[in-house]
């Protein structure tokens, strides 16, 4: 089930980044070594009672001028209307209600996109109470007073918010065919291999109508199967700061991604992999997608016996953190292995569900043990008592020790390490938790 998304959209200082923190915790920035976007503090997971969505924070570069900050609102609320599925408009008691307000939320009206309209900086209901009415005007539903920075009326907030999300999206028909996003740096061949697909004779395409986002969804046949294939293509931002076409490309990606179980990411043969490409992999990573790296424009370098160790070893380097990547080499224009493609799909998407018998993986880990020692510190060993498998995509292991605080990082890849060389998992992430023996599950 991919995770509703819910974007912020408010003018500057209005407090967008205070709420963003308020409701991300202090959860942000868990992955330390993945060159990943988590820095940038663009998207966060944020659970409330039992439904977890990603919120996206769609601001950014800061305007000094009125007239700049509509059009960027309305840059921002274009982005929140394409990618999602409730928007929080957020204004400010003490500035009130200006022009900028009422012609987004005009905008937002007229998307017909579910809108959350949140008053901050309210610190006391009494004292503003009338002040909070005034927002009644802007036509888009009861105003709802929060204090961000006092965490003040996020619950009530949150109810409003999860009340709008689809009912499971996922149950219609097309539940059961694999979803593969296909992302990368603008330029890279995405749209060309989404049409090369197309192009074949034995691809069926259906264009899939009531697709919420602007991501183009399509639906391709494949010696008999179906796959959908969500393209996020279309970043054509003409005259745009780099940052913000670099920040809108990553909100689509975290969108594509979201609603994927597999990435493909694209990667220019005759540029090589770049850190935005390591940018974007990464968003793959924590997200724990099955994942394949396509090398394109494959045909149009020159080669000789050492060109693709070159590459791999170049891709391995920059990726290291996800040393489980599927790589393919391929030419989305002339078709080349693209078939090779299809077959790293169908084998990642195996791996991604795969479910290993609790006893199978004791045996492995049993053996691990003998073979390497768990670290000690001060005298108290670490002692690893079982380890069971509690969920698929990604595939993720509960361990049970004697003592949370011994397990390593480095033990725990090394056991990572182990049930790979026993079962490949290829193309996907695997996930760890350790709890303490008599921890709650």
């Amino acid at each position: 089930m991919s995770k509703p998304v819910v974007a912020i959209v408010g003018r500057p200082n209005v407090g967008k980044s205070t709420l963003f923190n308020a409701l991300a915790g202090e959860k942000i920035s868990i992955v330390k070594d993945t060159p990943g976007v988590t820095r940038d503090r663009i998207y966060a997971d944020v659970t409330w009672l039992d439904k977890t969505f990603t919120m996206i924070d769609t601001g950014g570069i800061e305007p000094d001028s009125s007239d700049i900050i509509l059009s960027q609102m309305r840059e921002q609320a274009q982005i929140a209307i394409d990618t999602a599925d409730v928007i929080i408009f957020i204004t400010d008691v003490h500035q009130g209600l200006v022009d900028a307000d009422a012609k987004v939320a005009d905008m937002l009206r007229r998307s017909g996109k579910p809108v959350v309209l949140v008053v901050n900086k309210v610190d006391s209901v009494q004292k503003f109470m009338m002040d909070v009415y005034e927002f009644y005007n802007l036509g888009i539903g009861e105003p709802i007073p929060i204090s961000a920075a006092n965490r003040m009326g996020l619950g009530d907030m949150l109810d409003e918010v999860i009340k709008d999300f689809p009912e499971d999206a996922d149950t219609e028909q097309d539940g059961d065919i694999p979803k593969i996003a296909i992302v990368g740096k603008p330029n890279v061949g995405k749209s060309s291999l989404v049409n090369k697909l197309l192009g074949e004779d034995r691809v069926i395409v259906s264009d899939i109508a009531g697709t919420t986002r602007d991501a183009v969804d399509t639906r391709v046949k494949w010696q008999g199967k179906d796959y959908i294939f969500i393209d996020t293509a279309g970043l054509r931002r003409k005259g745009k700061v780099k940052e913000e076409i670099e920040r809108y490309s990553v909100i689509r990606t975290v969108t594509a991604v979201e609603r994927a179980d597999v990435v493909i990411v694209m990667i220019d043969a005759s540029e090589g992999v770049t850190e935005q490409d390591a940018k974007i992999a990464g968003i793959a990573h924590e997200r724990g997608k099955g994942v394949i790296i396509a090398v394109n424009k494959w045909d149009a370098i020159e080669k000789n016996d050492k060109t693709i160790y070159k590459h791999t070893n170049r891709i391995r380097e920059v990726l290291a953190y996800m040393p489980y990547a599927e790589l393919v080499f391929i030419s989305a224009k002339t078709g080349l292995r693209i078939s090779r493609m299809f077959e790293t799909i169908d084998a990642v998407i195996e791996n991604q569900t795969l479910r290993i018998q609790t006893g199978v993986l004791n045996e492995i880990l049993s053996e691990a043990v003998a073979m390497q020692q768990p670290p000690s510190d001060k005298g108290k060993r670490l002692k690893i008592y079982y380890m069971t498998q509690v969920a698929v995509k990604p595939p993720t292991f509960v361990i049970f020790v004697n003592d949370k605080e011994l397990m390593h990082f480095s033990y725990t890849r090394y056991l990572e390490n182990k049930i790979r060389d026993a079962f490949g998992f290829a193309g996907t992430s695997l996930k760890f938790i350790v709890r303490e023996r008599g921890e709650k599950e």
